[in-house]
Protein backbone atom coordinates (compact mmCIF):
# COMPACT_ATOMS: atom_id res chain seq x y z
CA UNK A 1 0.00 0.00 0.00
CA UNK A 2 1.37 3.37 -1.03
CA UNK A 3 1.52 6.30 1.17
CA UNK A 4 -1.87 7.84 2.11
CA UNK A 5 0.42 11.53 1.61
CA UNK A 6 1.58 10.14 -1.99
CA UNK A 7 -1.63 9.41 -3.21
CA UNK A 8 -3.56 12.27 -2.01
CA UNK A 9 -1.09 14.59 -3.47
CA UNK A 10 -1.55 12.94 -6.80
CA UNK A 11 -5.00 13.30 -6.98
CA UNK A 12 -5.14 17.01 -5.52
CA UNK A 13 -2.80 17.24 -8.95
CA UNK A 14 -5.35 15.53 -10.81
CA UNK A 15 -7.81 18.00 -9.68
CA UNK A 16 -5.62 21.16 -10.24
CA UNK A 17 -5.09 19.96 -13.87
CA UNK A 18 -8.58 19.34 -14.71
CA UNK A 19 -9.45 22.84 -13.52
CA UNK A 20 -6.64 24.66 -15.78
CA UNK A 21 -6.29 22.33 -18.83
CA UNK A 22 -8.42 24.80 -20.92
CA UNK A 23 -6.15 27.73 -19.93
CA UNK A 24 -3.13 26.40 -19.96
CA UNK A 25 -4.01 24.67 -23.54
CA UNK A 26 -4.79 28.28 -24.47
CA UNK A 27 -1.64 29.71 -23.65
CA UNK A 28 0.32 27.15 -25.37
CA UNK A 29 -1.90 27.73 -28.44
CA UNK A 30 -1.19 31.17 -28.29
CA UNK A 31 2.87 30.41 -27.76
CA UNK A 32 3.10 28.17 -30.46
CA UNK A 33 1.26 30.20 -33.01
CA UNK A 34 3.43 31.41 -35.52
CA UNK A 35 0.82 34.41 -36.86
CA UNK A 36 0.91 36.11 -33.73
CA UNK A 37 4.17 38.82 -33.29
CA UNK A 38 7.10 37.93 -31.35
CA UNK A 39 5.86 40.52 -28.06
CA UNK A 40 2.41 38.27 -28.01
CA UNK A 41 3.67 34.71 -28.30
CA UNK A 42 6.77 35.85 -25.76
CA UNK A 43 3.44 37.10 -23.05
CA UNK A 44 1.41 33.78 -23.15
CA UNK A 45 4.96 31.76 -22.94
CA UNK A 46 5.51 33.82 -19.73
CA UNK A 47 1.80 33.92 -18.56
CA UNK A 48 2.07 29.77 -18.93
CA UNK A 49 5.33 29.76 -16.64
CA UNK A 50 3.23 31.76 -14.17
CA UNK A 51 0.64 28.43 -13.56
CA UNK A 52 1.27 26.80 -11.29
CA UNK A 53 3.50 23.59 -11.83
CA UNK A 54 0.87 20.85 -10.48
CA UNK A 55 -1.74 21.92 -13.11
CA UNK A 56 0.65 20.31 -15.87
CA UNK A 57 -0.98 17.25 -17.31
CA UNK A 58 3.04 15.55 -16.83
CA UNK A 59 2.98 15.79 -13.16
CA UNK A 60 0.41 13.21 -12.54
CA UNK A 61 1.61 9.70 -12.35
CA UNK A 62 -0.63 6.81 -12.69
CA UNK A 63 -1.26 5.17 -9.59
CA UNK A 64 -3.16 1.94 -9.09
CA UNK A 65 -6.44 2.49 -7.76
CA UNK A 66 -6.64 -0.33 -5.57
CA UNK A 67 -3.09 -0.18 -3.82
CA UNK A 68 -2.15 3.16 -5.18
CA UNK A 69 1.34 1.47 -6.31
CA UNK A 70 3.02 3.75 -8.98
CA UNK A 71 4.74 1.06 -10.70
CA UNK A 72 3.50 -1.77 -12.81
CA UNK A 73 0.22 0.10 -13.99
CA UNK A 74 -2.19 -1.50 -16.21
CA UNK A 75 -3.52 1.66 -18.14
CA UNK A 76 -6.36 -0.38 -19.37
CA UNK A 77 -7.60 -1.89 -16.36
CA UNK A 78 -6.14 1.69 -14.22
CA UNK A 79 -4.50 -1.44 -11.71
CA UNK A 80 -1.19 -2.64 -11.04
CA UNK A 81 -0.09 -6.37 -11.61
CA UNK A 82 0.30 -7.13 -8.15
CA UNK A 83 -3.49 -5.96 -7.49
CA UNK A 84 -4.10 -7.01 -11.05
CA UNK A 85 -3.16 -10.91 -9.84
CA UNK A 86 -4.94 -10.97 -6.61
CA UNK A 87 -8.03 -9.80 -8.37
CA UNK A 88 -7.59 -12.40 -11.02
CA UNK A 89 -6.59 -15.02 -8.37
CA UNK A 90 -10.10 -14.79 -6.93
CA UNK A 91 -12.51 -13.98 -9.85
CA UNK A 92 -13.12 -10.76 -9.78
CA UNK A 93 -11.74 -9.72 -13.01
CA UNK A 94 -14.26 -10.43 -15.63
CA UNK A 95 -12.34 -12.50 -18.73
CA UNK A 96 -8.81 -13.31 -16.90
CA UNK A 97 -8.30 -16.88 -16.52
CA UNK A 98 -5.87 -18.35 -14.17
CA UNK A 99 -3.40 -20.67 -16.21
CA UNK A 100 -1.15 -23.22 -15.10
CA UNK A 101 1.74 -25.34 -17.41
Amino acid sequence: MAKKSAVEKNNRRMRKVAARSARREALRAMARDKNLSMEERFAASCKLAQEPRDSARIRVRNRCMVTGRPRGYYRKLKMSRIALRDLASFGQVPGVVKSSW
